[in-house]
């Protein structure tokens, strides 16, 4: 006889339609490639504003301040998205985003110029709150890692179309990417018309709720310790990771490369997150968090130790889509491993603070490697930097070995037995 559970299924919601899908994974494209997709042109940008005190380093920051509005933003982000819905943060943002961002093409002032590009910022931050905020209210246990994987995708995918085309625009006129900043207007109209606010507290009932979760990490709300160490683990990587963008603009110019070459290595990085994105869920079902992190910090250093040791720019392609893959990896992961930790009313704040992380990792990367850069040359800075992730990911692996291990041993009744023997035959189990 069949036995019958008495607790309620809840009631399974249609999935989100294809156009609010769109209108998310839209949005993905606009955003990791905000502030690198200017990268190709910031030699010419350091010639037109030789004039101005500190513009070497000022020029940079152009490049990064965006990172750091982003970081700064995103906590607020996150609170409005837990209040008000994802959907009024993701249309606000992509508007913000058209305006701000074709705004530098403008400004005839460095300052004016860092001031656009701080607002923009501002505006990538709430899209990738609201974009992580809705998927995660959307889907739960294995699609909820699919789709993940799939914003990521779409995410470096923009690269992959946005970088090379800012490199083509930056070798007419440093200004011209910035026209690049107005599709995001079309997605603004897109998110405005598909998307609807899902009623508060309605989390957990969507498609996916009641799956069985993903293998090895069963749903659970953890403590802020776990949290902070996913913060971060996310702001080392993307520090190494930005080195590509503000660091190889000037290492390929040295080697006689215009910046159409630059744009097209730094695309190779993105196209290869895409692919380790998508590659994101397979993974996920057969391997633990923790052993995907460690795989993923390995490619990254082992894409940057070719780098160093690159002499011509083939091997700087292959660096920037070894590393690219690890980075396609490690964001998604984290992602996941937050979207379980985090209680339902504050999975805005929880996500947006891996938005801070990675941002933040952004805009420290020049200024804590610029000793680095100086001192060794960008060539050996890459060598260093990746050795350093390469000790890490082996860290990491060990730590998911004995891990391994504590779960066998504590789960495992033939381990229980063989430790009870041991304990009797030395006399400690004896009554």
């Amino acid at each position: 006889m069949a036995l019958v559970s008495a607790r309620p299924v809840p009631a399974r919601e249609a999935p989100p339609p294809r156009a609010a899908r769109a209108a998310v994974l839209a949005s993905a494209t606009l955003t990791l490639m905000a502030a690198a997709i200017i990268a190709p042109g910031l030699p010419a940008m350091s010639e037109e504003f030789a004039g101005t005190p500190g513009g070497g380093l000022l020029v940079r920051s152009v490049l990064t301040i965006t990172s750091l509005t982003i970081a700064l933003s995103a906590p607020v982000s996150g609170l409005i998205a837990d209040r008000v819905g994802g959907r009024s943060l993701l249309v606000s943002g992509l508007v913000l985003y058209a305006v701000s961002g074709t705004a530098g093409f403008f400004a005839s002032d460095l300052y004016v110029l860092l001031a656009t590009r701080a607002v923009l910022g501002a505006a990538v931050g709430g899209i990738m709150t609201a974009v992580g905020a809705t998927i995660t209210d959307w889907f739960e246990g294995a699609r909820r890692a699919s789709f993940l994987g799939l914003q990521q995708a779409f995410a470096s995918l923009g690269g992959v179309v946005f970088l090379p085309l800012g490199g083509i625009l930056a070798g007419v006129d440093w200004r011209a990417p910035f026209w690049l900043y107005s599709v995001s207007s079309a997605v603004a109209v897109l998110a405005f018309v598909a998307l609807r606010e899902r009623p508060r507290g309605g989390r957990g009932t969507g498609p996916g709720a009641g799956e069985r979760p993903l293998r090895g990490r069963p749903p659970q709300r953890s403590g802020r310790g776990r949290i902070a160490g996913v913060y971060l683990l996310a702001f080392a990587a993307t520090l190494a990771f930005y080195m590509g963008p503000t660091q190889l603009p000037y290492l390929l110019q040295d080697s006689g490369n215009g910046p159409g070459v630059v744009g097209a290595v730094v695309a190779g990085s993105t196209l290869s997150g895409a692919l380790g994105a998508l590659a994101f869920p397979y993974l996920r079902r057969r391997l633990a968090t923790t052993t995907i992190t460690a795989v993923s910090v390995a490619l990254l250093g082992s894409g940057w130790l070719l780098i160093g040791a690159a002499g011509t720019v083939v091997h700087v392609l292959a660096g920037m889509l070894i590393g690219g893959t690890g980075v396609g990896l490690v964001v998604p992961n984290l992602n996941l491993r937050l979207s379980e930790l985090a209680p339902d009313r504050r999975r805005g704040r929880v996500l947006s603070g891996l938005v801070t992380g990675i941002f933040l990792g952004q805009f420290l990367s020049p200024l804590v490697l610029r000793p680095l850069v100086r001192g060794a040359g960008p060539a050996a800075a890459f060598t260093w930097t990746g050795g350093a992730m390469t000790a890490a990911a082996a860290l990491i692996g060990l730590v998911a070995v004995l891990a391994g291990r504590t779960r066998v041993s504590a789960t495992d009744p033939a381990a229980h037995r063989a430790a009870s023997i041991t304990e009797m035959n030395s006399g400690k189990g004896a009554p």
